[in-house]
């Protein structure tokens, strides 16, 4: 999520919503590693990849549900290496991502806006999240800082 931060950043500083789809786990191969993002704002304007192109549109789908209903979610996407190929995928590998929203009147929204102001700082911080469990801790966040 560090290559999105930034922008994210800007995202909270000028009150935009968004939810932000992160890999937690992925299996075999698969073209990009944990910690990428991809963030889809109310407007639909979206940064970042999970995946390099395979999946991207059924995240992009998951971002604006979240945005809607304001649940986190999380979802495996995965294909044999032999399928993937059969459906013109190059990636194959399974990746597991977690879809978070951020809204205005989200509690967690200011731990998401410390996490993406000690990024934009450069500051040393690491930002936990719930990736699995009861559907109320799902996406969970909590800094912590040196």
């Amino acid at each position: 999520m560090l290559d999105i931060a930034e922008e994210l950043h800007r995202w909270v500083s000028q009150g935009r919503e968004f939810a932000v789809a992160t890999v937690v786990a992925v299996g075999g191969s698969a073209p990009r590693q944990p910690g990428a993002a991809l963030a889809v704002d109310r407007d639909g304007t979206a940064i970042g990849s999970v995946s390099g192109g395979c999946v991207e549109g059924a995240v992009y789908e998951l971002c604006r549900q979240a945005l809607d209903d304001g649940k986190s979610v999380r979802e495996r996407f995965g294909y044999s290496d032999e399928d993937a190929f059969a459906v013109g995928l190059t990636c194959g590998g399974v990746i597991d991502i977690l879809v978070t929203p951020v809204r205005t009147d989200d509690p967690s929204r200011p731990v998401f806006a410390a996490a993406l102001a000690a990024a934009a700082e450069g500051t040393a911080a690491a930002l936990a999240r719930v990736t699995d469990g009861p559907a109320e801790l799902l996406g969970l966040p909590l800094l912590v800082r040196a």
